[in-house]
């Protein structure tokens, strides 16, 4: 369909005579046993050196270095100065920068913008190894340390902030990061086609000024390109008399009052042919100008959608905007990798370890994913919050059944301390592996935000046979005794193949499964476009037998997420009832991060919907929780059964007119005020001093009041709320939401979840050995002594 070059197929560069590295080189020293006397490519990352296909300088690094080129990797510079930007010397083609397998920002705050002390890219997870807006920072000691090298820009930071976009730190919309950062080039996605060309043209003598039609690219224009027919979408469209057009092109126009008058002549008939959409290859969409959209919030959305419009790689159409007197132009989407491609990228000679200069530290993002396999790329899902379709695209890329158990052979025989465990093999999701739209036409033009929203797709193609076939495959590579499945599962996919359900809880579920709800009241689902709880309460009854069959006591994981755009109060208080009804109790949770680009993050700054059509009137208005006292309401409903929550509960409670539900019958969410005073240990009616120890008419001695030793089930002549065991079993850690995305082997989500460049670890939540987790069920598992929480 589209003529481009596998970026397996160019002419080797040169130096290709040095052959393979066994590590990317880091300093002069490392260059000189190489016999380098220079280096073509030098990446500037924000992250430790791991040299590992979950790391984007390591798939970045061993791509170029497998086209011939000569590459260098300066890990987590000192941004003080230049020094550190020139000690492997200047760069013969460009240096790369990337903040990391994360956006800077999110590594380093949390969504309520409070510093973070950790950073799991990092030796001993040491925080503040790399500055906020690192790719601003890395481009400007690059620039300072050799003024004429060209500067590429690339990773999931730059690739979100390609566009002019809101910003959540500083609460505005800011320019390009190409305008910022003053690089030559940028680069969107995982960038693997974009990159091996921008090499090759560099190395051939072609100025870097003159790649202004690469896809996957900005660049800085100081006016439109030739040769392109420019529609003009910088302004919403007023509202204008209504027009008659045909549902079926060849339609007659029967409505005019020409044609009653004629009714009964038999006359020849105009027929109106709809004009098909503009040739994607030569026409490009104008977006409303920076300098507009920093004031005018309701065109930001009307912008954000249009962006969102113009993602498909065969029918989207390329976008400027202009920023000042320069306009910012973005080619489309790249051309996604064949498997024959992804085979080659993730078939290349990475070390699977960190670099030799760290020693014995450990890199917890590391040890996390060493295990994991990543299965493919992309994601159809289109969830708000997430910004993994925005960086990776709709359609899925996959890798060949036999290049992923080649992979799993590696493991066994380079990973140190391997015990057997496989501890993923997933991507963005767990299950959209060989899953995509079945009529190529269709896929070619498609303009939707999600295949599954809001139902599947009928062209969709759901059949999990190739998955099934693969984890049964993995099950039998020798040397591997377990096979764990650590991605989020797409649970409204997974109950269109009850044999992939059977065969997941059957074979590769340690005990938890997480999935992802996010909600369960209609209105927040809607605008994170996914499915009602009725699709969960489908796949829970699926999982829940076939855990019975298998004998295997089994618990599913829900996550949720607080203050999304359009949840209100009353729907996180249904949330917290809905779990206290099921008797789950979450200890780790995370409000919404407005990450860039994601349509949540429009509706967050817009306070309107861009999933429809923006107008300035008769618009979707959304209600936001922005205040940081909702904010921090919103995250404690989802936690009601800590103490520390109960007075701001309350009070929100008595605002809400919803009184009745302090106290401690069954139906309340948090008790009367008197008990907050009282350690857990009395609360629980347990423990040296929490005994209430009283004696009875009707009792010949003392009893020390336990309910776990009594037929008395009270306190006090009050209903013990506390009666029950409030959980046991491992506990599974979430640290957020988009995103971000799940750090991705080569950009499984985040999302982005997130940050992914060519991914992060995608198992940072599965439960792990005996420790505790964080949302689990508060009824299950044996019957034991309540733990102090």
């Amino acid at each position: 369909m589209h003529n481009v070059t596998p970026i397996n197929q160019y002419p080797k560069f040169w130096a290709e005579c040095y052959g393979t590295a066994p590590f990317l080189p880091t300093s002069r020293k490392e260059m000189e046993q190489l016999g380098w006397d220079s280096c073509d490519i030098i990446i500037v990352t924000g992250d430790a050196y791991v040299d590992h296909p979950s790391f984007g300088m390591a798939i970045i690094g061993r791509l170029l270095e497998s086209q011939g080129f000569r590459v260098g990797i300066i890990a987590q510079p000192k941004w003080d100065n230049k020094d550190a930007f020139m000690k492997l010397g200047k760069p013969n083609l460009f240096f790369g920068i990337t903040a990391g397998n994360m956006d800077s920002m999110i590594n380093r705050y949390t969504s309520d913008k409070k510093l973070r002390h950790d950073d799991a890219y990092t030796p001993n997870n040491e925080g503040g190894k790399r500055p906020d807006r690192a790719v601003l920072v890395y481009s400007q000691r690059c620039r300072e340390a050799f003024k004429d090298t060209p500067i590429v820009l690339g990773g999931i930071e730059a690739s979100l902030r390609r566009l002019a976009h809101y910003d959540y730190w500083s609460d505005k919309v800011r320019r390009s990061v190409l305008f910022d950062a003053k690089g030559d080039i940028l680069l969107f996605g995982n960038a693997e086609r974009a990159l091996v060309e921008v090499a090759h043209r560099l190395a051939n003598g072609e100025d870097v000024k003159t790649m202004t039609n690469i896809r996957g690219t900005a660049v800085n224009l100081p006016a439109e390109p030739e040769g392109f027919k420019i529609i003009d979408s910088s302004r919403i469209e007023k509202p204008s008399q209504a027009v008659f057009v045909p549902q079926n092109p060849y339609e007659t126009e029967e409505q005019c009052e020409s044609n009653k008058a004629d009714a009964k002549e038999d006359k020849p008939q105009v027929i109106t042919v709809r004009p098909s959409r503009h040739d994607a290859k030569t026409t490009a969409v104008r977006l409303p100008p920076f300098e507009k959209l920093n004031n005018d919030r309701i065109l930001y959305a009307h912008a954000s959608r249009v962006m969102h419009l113009e993602t498909n790689p065969y029918s989207g159409r390329a976008l400027i905007q202009r920023h000042g007197d320069r306009e910012l132009w973005v080619n489309q989407a790249p051309i996604p990798l064949t498997t024959e491609e992804m085979d080659f990228v993730f078939d290349l000679p990475f070390a699977r370890v960190p670099h030799p200069m760290y020693g014995k530290a450990k890199i917890p993002a590391y040890d996390m994913i060493k295990t994991s396999v990543n299965i493919m790329r992309g994601c159809f899902g289109g969830c708000s919050f997430c910004s993994i379709t925005e960086h990776e695209g709709r359609i899925i890329q996959n890798r060949s059944k036999e290049s992923i158990l080649n992979e799993l052979e590696e493991i066994r025989d380079k990973v140190p301390g391997f015990t057997g465990t496989i501890s993923d093999l997933g991507g963005p999701t767990a299950n959209m592996y060989r899953l995509g739209c079945s009529v190529p036409k269709a896929e070619a033009t498609c303009r939707r935000p999600s295949c599954v929203f809001p139902k599947i797709c009928e062209k969709l193609n759901t059949d999990h046979k190739h998955t099934i076939d693969l984890y049964r495959e993995a099950r039998k590579v020798k040397g591997v005794k377990k096979v764990l499945i650590a991605s989020g599962v797409r649970y409204d996919l997974a109950i269109e193949s009850p044999e992939y359900v059977r065969e997941l809880v059957t074979h590769h579920v340690g005990g938890y499964l997480k999935i992802a709800p996010e909600h369960t009241e209609k209105g927040p689902l809607d605008l994170m476009m996914k499915p009602g709880m009725g699709t969960y309460d489908r796949f829970k009854s699926m999982f829940e037998k076939y855990s019975q069959e298998a004998g295997k006591k089994q618990y599913l994981i829900p996550y949720f997420i607080s203050a999304h755009p359009g949840t209100e109060d009353e729907d996180m208080l249904n949330l917290a009832l809905w779990l206290k009804k099921n008797n789950f109790e979450c200890d780790q949770v995370q409000n919404f991060y407005p990450s860039p680009m994601c349509n949540a993050t429009s509706m967050y700054y817009s306070e309107t919907n861009p999933l429809k059509r923006v107008k300035y009137k008769k618009r979707e208005d959304v209600p936001v929780a922005k205040g940081e006292r909702q904010r921090r309401l919103h995250k404690a409903l989802l936690r009601y059964h800590d103490p520390k929550n109960w007075k701001l509960i309350r009070e929100a409670l008595i605002n809400m007119g919803k009184k009745h539900l302090i106290g401690d019958k069954p139906n309340c969410l948090v008790p009367e005020e008197d008990l907050d005073a009282q350690t857990p240990a009395e609360r629980r009616q347990t423990g040296r001093h929490g005994a209430k120890r009283f004696a009875t008419k009707h009792t010949k001695g003392q009893f020390d009041g336990d309910p776990r030793t009594s037929n008395n089930n009270h306190r006090n002549g009050k209903n013990n709320r506390n009666g029950k065991p409030a959980g046991q079993g491992q506990q599974q850690n979430r640290n957020g939401n988009a995103h971000s995305e799940k750090p991705t082997s080569s950009g499984k989500k985040n999302g982005v979840r997130n940050g992914y460049s060519n991914g992060k670890p995608s198992n940072n939540s599965k439960p792990s050995g005996n420790k505790p987790s964080a949302n689990k069920p508060s009824g299950s598992g044996p019957k034991r002594k309540p733990k102090h929480r």
